[in-house]
């Protein structure tokens, strides 16, 4: 049996030059330093069209969503980095949660993709309080699907002085914060999945 954790990093973004996929890009350095397996997966990768109910009951779940899904399903947890849009959580993310939550068959157990996953969040922003009110929304959201959203998170303001060019993080305390993170998720689910 395997024992060593696998966790699906993503950010709730579709820019190119997000500072969340190079925020979660860091704490998943954090988690394989630790001993997990860490697969990224770019949102942008995967477009999917607004959830309509009419649309699935015609065509089902977008084959993108269900990509998503079988990733979800695959790992024990998520590294989740979301931007703040209008106090709450992109709207690119919401619409991946909605496709992914949806059962793709019948009998498929409620909500496979989320429960008993554990995550942990985080955000960067320009602004002054980093993404802080959208990660509210994004852990009520994640807890209300069955996810164990851990409590330590971080939310880092004026993302645009924060990162070097290569991805790192200028101030070597605050990279090792992020870094903890991933290493703390990787932690939790070395030890839940003994």
């Amino acid at each position: 049996m395997n024992n060593t954790p696998k966790i699906l990093a993503l950010a709730g973004s579709t820019r190119e030059a997000s500072y969340n996929k190079l925020l979660v890009k860091v704490a998943a350095a954090g988690a394989r330093a630790a001993g997990a397996e860490v697969t990224y997966v770019d949102l942008r990768d995967l477009p999917m069209p607004l959830f309509d109910e009419e649309l699935e009951a015609k065509e089902g779940i977008p084959e993108n969503g269900r990509k998503l899904k079988e990733l979800m399903v695959a790992h024990h947890g998520f590294l989740i980095a979301s931007p703040e849009y209008n106090s709450s959580i992109t709207p690119v993310l919401k619409n991946a949660i909605d496709w992914v939550s949806r059962p793709a068959a019948p009998g498929e157990p409620r909500l496979v993709a989320f429960t008993g996953k554990v995550a942990v969040i985080m955000s960067a922003s320009p602004g002054g309080m980093g993404g802080l009110r959208g990660l509210v929304h994004l852990r009520s959201i994640l807890g209300n699907i069955n996810v164990l959203v851990l409590p330590d998170q971080k939310a880092i303001p004026q993302a645009f002085e924060v990162f070097n060019a290569d991805g790192t993080m200028k101030d070597p305390t605050l990279q090792e914060s992020v870094e903890n993170l991933g290493a703390n998720l990787s932690n939790v689910l070395s030890k839940l999945i003994a």
